[in-house]
Order: C-alpha cells, then structure tokens, then sequence
C-alpha cells in the first residue's frame, strides 16, 4: 500500500506566486538563473539557486551558498511571501500544455516506502548529485521542491479532481519561459483527504517519473532525522516527503534524442552500410522525418534523413530492458558502429529533449558542432512502470517528461 498524507504547505499569497514560483533547480544553470531572477527580490530562484545572491562564478556547492538559501527561506516567511497554512491539506497542481491538462495530487509520501521499494525507480542516482540535494534538504529543514510521481488510473480520484476543477483556482497563471498554464486547488475537506489516503492506500507501488536525485535526497534526510531523534515514533512530519502524483495515462513523455561528434572514423557510406546488418535503411530525404513508431529510428547525416527500423531478432519482446529503443540505439548503433560504451560519460554524444524538436538536430548537425543525429520514438509510461515492477534500471538519458513542475507553489517543512 501508498502511504500517504496532507501537510500544512508553505505557499506564496495569490498576488504574489507569479512572482515567486520558477522553474526547477536543475534545468538551467546560474547564469540562467540570475537572468531571469533579475530584479524580482522575490524569485524562487534566490533559495533554489542561491549563488545568483552572490558574485558570478560563484560555486554552488560553497557552504556559504547552502547557508544563503536557509537565510533567503527564513527571510521569505519573514516577509510574508511565503505563508504556511494553518491545516494540513493536500493539493491539486494541473498544468496545461499543447491543448492537453494533466492533474496532480500535491501529497506528503511516505518516507519507508522509498526505502522499502514501494515507491519505484527507473533511474539510477549519483551519490554527488544526492548528497547536494540533501544539503539543501539538511540546511532548509523542507522540500522546496517537489518530486514527479506517477501513480496507477483511479477512477475515484479522477473524479474528485474534476470537481475541483470546476472550480476556481487558487493559483492560475501562464508561466513566461514554457508558455503552459499551471493552476492550483486546494482540498481543506476532510471527507476528500479522507478519500485521498484511502485511495492511495489501495495502490501497491508509487512511481518515481522525474525528479530521482530530490526523491532520493528527500528520503535519506528523512531516515537520517528518524536516526538522530532519540523519541522518534513515526509520527514527525521529517518522516514524509512532497511529491506531485499525476495518473500514468496523463502524463506526456517525449522523444529524448541523441547527437553525435564523429562517426568512429568511418565514412557516411561505410557507416549506411554498416547500419543495414540490424536495420532496415530507408533515405527519407531532406525533410525532417519523425519516427513513427517503436522500433523505428530516425537519423541525420549529410543533409538527409534516414529511417532506422530494427530488424526481428535484433531485440527481445520478452526482455522490459532489451525492448526498449534507447537499449536498442545504445548497443546496435552508438555502442557496436561508434563504440560509445558510456552514454553518462562520454564527451562524443549529446542529448536533447523532444520539445526543441527535430529542427534542432538537423542545426546542431548543420552547423559542423555534431557528425550525425539519431531521434528515437518515445517511450511509454507503461514501460516506465513495467521495468521499475521488475527491478530494473532503465538505460540513461531514456525518458524527457513535459511539462516540467514549477517551483514555489506549495513547499513542505520537516518540522
């Protein structure tokens, strides 16, 4: 079962979210951040970046830097541009892209289930990118951030939510860098956070979709505290971590698409030829050809593109890992022809995420800065789900989910 609970969050008055609320700490670097900081005192970015607050180049693993956010945090409820609320509640964050809503239960996850498994990963974590997560955590004593969790359809739950949706928002605005729409209710029913826990109890797994170092981060402070506090007896709110659960079959992910610098020494013609052993070559032309389906990929090389389409044999419909297109590229195209053994490491590839498009590719290519680009067709939630129920680890740079969860709606304290 899903542990889950409300929470008294932290959250900026209705005047004032659309300038506090930023995007995620790990989608922009410093320099980014201090653009779009700017002037706004009251951006979110001077507790999840906190180096813009000082000189540029300013490290933002400096302990001084970690200090800054816990002083900005504190200053921030000082002033009254984050205010906790007085009852635990839970909350529904929906973001709207490309015509599509999706819907998200704002929840305190429980602790043990991540380390006991029942919250599933997909992803494997670095101690490093954990351990500066955790210092945040630490030094903040909250989660300003949220994890991105998938949880299994529910029909009880989706009806709840609908009916809060005819209702008018507490927060709803239009964010300026991404273009979508995000709103925000909240559920201050007992009856509803009743249904919520209830519900939620009935699931067997939770499932980590974006967001692995936090949600990692986030559970190993909590069982440090449960470690650190002679008293402890489960109840402490430094047992639970913020998290936004959306319904698997809303959720978008997109294609997360390769580029490369060379072709491993060989020619475009060695390389074409080379590549008709596991797949069927088909030149497509010059204008930009998108994958059509599982198994198909997409390259650009010399101004052309070409269709990929794995033969039978080359992988295995019984394997959760083996099926998937990212272990088919890796190991048929990028590890056998190009001998990229280690896509994390690598300085010869390159990712980008589907929403700058298939446009980008053929740029970066055309510009000489890449050899060739290889688009892949998405992968499925359900095979996200499929491979975290059967312990495996999914290859890396595998899934791009969108759109991405704003920060600064609702924060969640330890204590």
């Amino acid at each position: 079962m899903a542990i889950i609970k409300p929470f008294k969050g932290i959250r900026p008055p209705k005047d004032l979210v659309e300038q506090v609320e930023s995007r995620p700490y790990d989608v922009l670097n410093s320099e980014e951040a201090r653009a779009e900081a700017g002037e706004n005192e009251k951006s979110l970015y001077r507790i999840i970046k906190p180096e813009i607050c000082f000189e540029p180049g300013t490290s933002e693993y400096d302990p001084k830097v970690y200090e800054k956010a816990a002083e900005n945090f504190q200053m921030f409820q000082d002033k009254g541009w984050l205010v906790q609320d007085q009852d635990e509640h839970y909350y529904i964050y929906a973001q709207t892209m490309n015509g599509k809503t999706q819907y998200g239960l704002v929840v305190g996850a429980y602790v043990d289930d991540y380390m006991k498994g029942n919250i599933k990963k997909h992803e494997l974590t670095r101690r490093d990118k954990e351990e500066d997560r955790m210092k945040h955590v630490r030094v903040n004593n909250a989660n300003i951030e949220p994890v991105f969790f998938a949880y299994p359809d529910n029909e009880v739950l989706d009806k709840l939510i609908m009916r809060y949706a005819a209702t008018e928002p507490e927060y709803d605005f239009i964010a300026p860098i991404d273009g979508f729409r995000h709103q925000f209710w909240v559920i201050a029913d007992d009856a509803d956070i009743a249904t919520v826990t209830e519900e939620f109890a009935k699931m067997p797994s939770l499932y980590i979709a974006d967001g692995h170092h936090r949600s990692a981060a986030a559970a190993l402070v909590g069982a440090e505290k449960q470690k650190q506090n002679p008293n402890h007896n489960g109840t402490e709110e430094y047992n639970y971590f913020m998290a936004v659960c959306f319904q698997a079959s809303q959720l978008t992910i997109l294609d997360y698409n390769r580029v490369v610098k060379d072709i491993n020494g060989m020619t475009s013609e060695e390389l074409l030829k080379a590549l008709e052993k596991n797949f069927i070559v088909t030149d497509k032309g010059t204008d930009i050809y998108k994958p059509a389906k599982l198994h198909e990929f997409s390259m650009y090389l010399d101004e052309h593109w070409y269709s990929l389409e794995a033969k039978e044999g080359t992988y295995d419909n019984n394997d959760p890992i083996g099926v998937l297109d990212v272990d088919i590229s890796s190991r048929l195209i990028l590890d056998e022809l190009l001998d990229i053994k280690d896509l994390r490491s690598s300085k010869r590839i390159d990712f980008v995420g589907g929403l700058r498009g298939l446009g980008e590719l053929k740029r970066r290519v055309d510009s000489g800065e890449m050899r060739m680009a290889l688009a892949l067709y998405p992968v499925s939630m359900q095979q996200i789900m499929d491979i975290a129920d059967s312990g495996n680890i999914m290859p890396p740079k595998a899934t791009w989910f969108e759109p991405k969860l704003r920060s600064g709606l609702v924060i969640h304290k330890l204590s």
